[in-house]
C-alpha cells in the first residue's frame, strides 16, 4: 500500500505545472523513450571515457545516470514523465508488481533500494557504488570494481532496452 500512497503524492505533484517535481501522465511517446535511450548510451560509453581519463570515481555516476534514463525512457513508453527519482523508482516498483516490464524487484534494487546499506564501502549495488563515490574522498574505482560495474550496468542496461523496444 505504501507504493500506491507514494504514487499518489507523485501525481499530485505532477499536476503542479511546467517544473512539477512528481509523476504526470503523457501520452505514450517512443520518441521521448527513444531520447532517453540515447542519452543511456551516451552515459554508458562515458563509463569507460571517465575510467580512461582517471576520474573513475565519475564512472559510476554515468552507471547511474545511465541505467536510470533507461527507466525514463520505460515510463515515457508507457506514458508517463517523471522529475524526481524516488517518483520513477516508485513507478517502476508497481510496474514490476503489476507485471507490467520484465525487470525485477532486486534488479531495481541495484539501480535504487530504499533499505539502505549499512556498509556502502562492500555493496556491489549500483546505487550504494554510485553513493561511495560521491560521498567518500575516493577519486578512483578499483579496477575489479570497475570492471563489475560497467559488466552490470551492461547487463541492466540491455535488459532494460529490450523492454523498451518491444
Amino acid at each position: 500500500m505504501a507504493i500506491k500512497n507514494k504514487l499518489k503524492e507523485c501525481m499530485k505533484e505532477g499536476k503542479k505545472g511546467e517544473r512539477h517535481k512528481g509523476l504526470r501522465e503523457i501520452e505514450p511517446s517512443m520518441k521521448i523513450a527513444q531520447g532517453h535511450i540515447s542519452k543511456a548510451i551516451h552515459n554508458l560509453n562515458a563509463i569507460d571515457t571517465f575510467h580512461d581519463d582517471g576520474y573513475s570515481d565519475w564512472s559510476a555516476s554515468a552507471a547511474f545516470y545511465c541505467l536510470y534514463h533507461c527507466l525514463l525512457a520505460v515510463i515515457s513508453k508507457k506514458g508517463f514523465e517523471s522529475r524526481n527519482q524516488s517518483c520513477t523508482f516508485a513507478l517502476i516498483e508497481n510496474m514490476i508488481e503489476n507485471n507490467g516490464i520484465s525487470l525485477t524487484k532486486e534488479e531495481l534494487k541495484e539501480i535504487f533500494d530504499k533499505d539502505v546499506t549499512e556498509d556502502l564501502s562492500h555493496s556491489d549495488k549500483i546505487l550504494d557504488i554510485r553513493e561511495n563515490m560521491q560521498y567518500s574522498i575516493k577519486t578512483a574505482l578499483e579496477e575489479k570494481e570497475f570492471q563489475f560495474l560497467k559488466q552490470r550496468t551492461k547487463f541492466l542496461f540491455d535488459k532494460l532496452r529490450k523492454e523498451v523496444e518491444k
